[in-house]
């Protein structure tokens, strides 16, 4: 399994070799000492989860507050186009991001680090099925999101988008998520200690 450095800081894509035979294929999907040896280290098991979206389907820009969470997200059938945004403050590569093919054919996997924002758009005419294996447990009230097609982040989606849910309609800008965040450290580094 071959790893590489994307542009942003601990963003990494593993590149696993495929066997393919008259039968079909048998991969590997991730592997704890590889991905040690490039500083991803993932306790017990914590939640894994996957996601179908069909065609024309765009989900993002997702994160989280708090702690934020660590995952690692690979494709199981179909393609999307996965895309990354540092939001992590203090970050050399802030508010920049990388856009990386996820698919079924090869089975790169993307990992990203906490304090990212995350997001993909089905590629083609078939549906993908997106599974992500996270470094805690989800918990709702710390979602936070920045609309798909912000006009300062400047992604460049590869096709048009026919379906958005409603959250991912109604988000906010860059800009007001990068308010938000001086906010919050602001409010943080004020507090007094106890």
């Amino acid at each position: 399994m071959e790893v590489r450095r994307t542009a942003l800081a601990g963003v990494l894509t593993f590149h696993p070799t495929p066997h393919r035979d008259e039968r079909g294929l048998f991969t590997r999907t991730f592997d704890a000492a590889i991905a040690a040896e490039h500083g991803v280290v993932f306790g017990p098991l914590t939640q894994d989860s996957q996601s179908r979206s069909e065609p024309g389907v765009l989900r993002g820009l997702h994160g989280r507050t708090g702690e934020g969470e660590s995952k690692l997200v690979r494709v199981a059938a179909g393609a999307v186009l996965d895309v990354v945004v540092d939001a992590r403050t203090g970050s050399a590569t802030y508010g920049q991001h990388v856009a990386v093919v996820l698919d079924d054919t090869d089975f790169t996997a993307l990992y990203i680090p906490a304090g990212c924002l995350h997001g993909f758009q089905v590629l083609g005419d078939r549906a993908a099925d997106v599974a992500y294996r996270i470094d805690r447990p989800h918990d709702p009230s710390e979602d936070v999101g920045v609309r798909y097609d912000d006009p300062d982040l400047a992604i460049a989606w590869r096709q048009g988008t026919t379906l958005l849910s409603p959250r991912d309609a109604a988000a906010g800008s860059w800009a007001d998520f990068v308010a938000r965040d001086h906010v919050a450290r602001r409010s943080a580094s004020s507090a007094p200690e106890s």
